[in-house]
């Protein structure tokens, strides 16, 4: 009896694990979130800089656009990113190519890199981006945020002077000129007073700290319409070009006045419709009163 009673719970064992294991066997599958590893972060392929080239090369200095702004000082060999947005550069009253930067927008020498670019949409800044270590560390200057720039043009006369000048709020045939000058290498900047004046910008400079010039008129002129301060910027006048009766409505345009020598020298140019000679001879006067006035010298081909 105890046999019978032994074989049959054996057997009813065997048949209770037999149907577990065949239950566990057919049930749906549970599995735990195994642990999600961060992913490797995503980086874009380096930029190839031997197919770089120099644009506006100062000697081995230059630099590259191509898809963000580089720098080189030793005619590309090696480059250095400058921390600006493309966009910002072009940004303003400004309508023309991107494919360089406009011209006078920069500064590149040995000792000084240096950008103006414009910040904000709506209530736009101009700023001024520099290095002085060839472009291991950058700094910002902020120039002003009154206006968006049309014309904009940067330049150092030495490791502590320079000027910003720059235009806006065009209409049909006016706009507003702005004038900044720095006194310690470009960390601040002043606005000085500018002419009563609001016809187009064609160029400016200062020679010195003291002395500057803002040449008006780019829409057919007729004759050149150029100012100059002796102080500063605290005040400006209209300085006397002696043109000769034949040049009259020939030479309409003053560029920038320039040191040659022990001279100050003006080239006055045809403007954009200019024909006489093909359009490629200038007027080249001398002044000996710092720019009030201008005598006639003698015609100069462009590329002289």
């Amino acid at each position: 009896m105890k046999k019978i009673i032994i074989g049959g719970t054996a057997s009813l064992l065997g048949i209770g694990i037999a149907v577990g294991t065949y239950l566990f066997e057919t049930a749906p599958s549970t599995h735990l979130p195994s642990e999600i590893g961060t992913p490797p972060e995503q980086k874009s392929p380096p930029e190839n800089d031997d197919t770089l080239q120099p644009i506006e090369s100062n000697g081995p200095i230059g630099y590259a656009l191509a898809g963000e702004l580089k720098i080189t000082y030793d005619d590309g060999e090696h480059w250095s990113r400058v921390p600006v947005g493309i966009e910002s550069l072009f940004a303003g009253e400004y309508n023309g190519q991107e494919n360089e930067l406009i011209e006078h927008s920069f500064y590149l020498s040995d000792d000084r890199s240096a950008f103006l670019y414009v910040e904000g949409a709506d209530n736009q800044r101009v700023k001024l981006l520099y290095s002085l270590d060839r472009g291991d560390t950058w700094k910002v200057a902020d120039i002003d945020g009154t206006i968006a720039p049309r014309f904009r043009k940067v330049d150092f006369l030495n490791e502590a002077d320079g000027y910003v000048v720059y235009t806006g709020e065009r209409t049909m045939s006016s706009e507003a000129t702005k004038v900044f000058l720095t006194h310690d290498g470009g960390e601040s900047w002043t606005e000085v007073p500018h002419p009563d004046h609001y016809r187009l910008l064609y160029d400016g400079n200062f020679i010195d700290e003291k002395t500057g010039f803002l040449s008006y008129g780019i829409l057919n002129p007729e004759e050149p319409d150029l100012y100059v301060t002796q102080d500063g910027g605290q005040s400006w006048v209209s300085a006397s070009i002696e043109i000769p009766d034949e040049y009259h409505h020939i030479f309409t345009t003053a560029e920038t006045p320039y040191i040659e020598g022990n001279d100050l020298v003006l080239l006055v140019n045809q403007g954009s419709s200019g024909d006489y000679k093909g359009g490629k001879v200038k007027g080249k006067f001398i002044s000996e009163d710092n720019g009030l006035s201008w005598s006639f010298q003698h015609e100069v081909y462009a590329d002289e």
